[in-house]
């Protein structure tokens, strides 16, 4: 006979009980030891919350789909959007076995970034200003700051420190838009590159710019009426400060700054998504506050999503669902056993159209899978879902930065507003218009600086 250790409903009970603690992540052992130590997750978690066949007691287990048929059985482990979804929508979500290994939840780079930190004991704080920092006070060097978050505020710095976990990103994307009867409002594409300019993997400062955090430009280059628009912020290191945004807009020929701290606004027509929303962390993160963990438990999300390349060659996924069968990415969720509830407010935006924030985090990397933005009614208002995972899917891979370890990168984006049920199904595509591709390289920071992130490169990007 088998004589379980732990009742079902221990690690669950666990959870609710750190959370009121203000403790860290893990249940049988502080996840922050197994992350040290590079071993398995499994060692810090009960069955039931490693297993969804375990925790649905055999109704739901790996290679199902969640549909409206059973989507009850596993709706506690849902957030409330993605639950309408499938229960009215026809959406319908394929589950995967939880992931073990933490290697395969960050770029090689950031993961060995923070493992250094790790075995020189250097770590992160806050300064008097609310800024992350070494224990002696100097500015961050690279990796998670908090490996073990047990604050709202360590949860998203964690998240706002380095969005894509790498000194240099640049994604050809594709968003399509659906109104709400199913049909394609508009289609744009765009390329979104970062420079890290400090937290970097390498431990550098890029151009002694030490004052600055990173660089980011965003390139339309579809459709024609768009093409040649591109904005470029500039995000200071003291998280209290507005970035500076300045702009390119072919019509004007020229380049003009606009005010920063209007962050609630579509930069092109028809899209339900704001700069905002990027990462669950789109503004300095001092200008939001009062960050709470709500909750932590387990829950379904793409935490280590399907790779759209094992479909298309361009990378993008199969679709289903909605009135016309489009509405939705073919994707993969799977039980995470700790995830963060984190709730925020625009408190430095007296107008904001925005009341709070709902980021759903999953504790093994401190990453999101998805945000429900609230409007000033407290009413959901925008589902912005997003899937991570490495770049591999039988035997096609991309390599990452070192030209060896697999890529790893946010799959895909689908930013749902739930009051007009129109969608942004966002696409991280191998190319789009105009020959841009996905860049997963070192060593180019230079050339990539003088290519997107000057006044005059903007200028240079609207004329092509």
């Amino acid at each position: 006979m088998h004589i379980r250790k732990y009742d079902f409903n221990y690690g669950r009970r666990q959870l609710m009980k750190n959370a009121a603690m203000g403790a860290g992540a893990g249940v049988l052992m502080p996840l922050s030891k197994l992350f040290a130590a590079e071993q398995s997750i499994a060692k810090a978690y009960p069955d039931e919350l490693m297993s969804i066949e375990m925790y649905t007691k055999g109704k739901i287990k790996p290679g199902d789909f969640i549909t409206a048929q059973n989507v009850e059985v596993v709706k506690d482990l849902l957030d409330p959007i993605v639950y309408d979804q499938i229960k009215t929508m026809n959406r319908k979500i394929k589950i995967r076995a939880t992931e073990t290994d933490l290697t395969k939840m960050f770029p090689h780079e950031y993961y060995e970034a923070t493992m250094r930190n790790l075995r020189d004991g250097v770590s992160g704080k806050f300064n008097a200003d609310g800024n992350v920092v070494t224990q002696d006070g100097k500015n961050w060097v690279g990796g998670m700051p908090f490996p073990d978050p047990k604050t709202g505020d360590e949860v998203q710095a964690n998240m706002a420190m380095s969005w894509g976990r790498g000194d240099y990103n640049q994604y050809a994307v594709n968003d399509t838009v659906f109104n709400p009867d199913g049909s394609k409002g508009y289609s744009y594409d765009l390329v979104w590159a970062e420079l890290q300019v400090q937290g970097r993997c390498d431990g550098k400062v890029f151009r002694d710019m030490d004052d600055l955090v990173r660089l980011q430009t965003v390139l339309f280059t579809a459709t024609q009426d768009v093409a040649g628009s591109s904005f470029l912020s500039t995000w200071y290191y003291d998280q209290r400060k507005f970035p500076d945004l300045y702009g390119y807009l072919p019509q004007f020929r020229r380049v003009r700054q606009f005010p920063t701290n209007q962050r609630f606004e579509p930069l092109i027509p028809g899209v339900t998504w704001f700069l905002s929303d990027a990462w669950a962390a789109g503004d300095p993160m001092r200008t939001w506050g009062e960050y709470k963990i709500l909750d932590r438990k387990p829950m379904l999300g793409a935490f280590n999503s399907n790779w759209g390349g094992a479909d298309s060659d361009n990378w993008v996924h199969n679709v289903h669902g909605g009135p016309k069968g489009e509405t939705f990415f073919d994707v993969e969720y799977e039980l995470a056993p700790e995830v963060v509830i984190v709730e925020s407010k625009p408190t430095g935006y007296p107008r904001s159209p925005v009341g709070r924030r709902l980021a759903y985090c999953d504790v093994r990397n401190s990453l999101f899978c998805g945000s429900i933005r609230f409007d000033r009614q407290d009413k959901p208002w925008v589902n912005f879902e997003a899937g991570f995972g490495q770049y591999k899917a039988g035997d096609k891979e991309v390599k990452g930065p070192d030209g060896k370890h697999t890529a790893w990168s946010w799959t895909y984006v689908m930013s749902f507003d739930a009051q007009t049920r129109r969608m942004s199904r966002i696409a991280h595509q191998k190319e789009c218009t105009g020959g841009y591709q996905s860049v997963f390289r070192q060593g180019e920071d230079e050339k990539m600086y003088s290519r997107f992130f000057t006044q005059q490169a903007l200028q240079r990007l609207g004329q092509v």
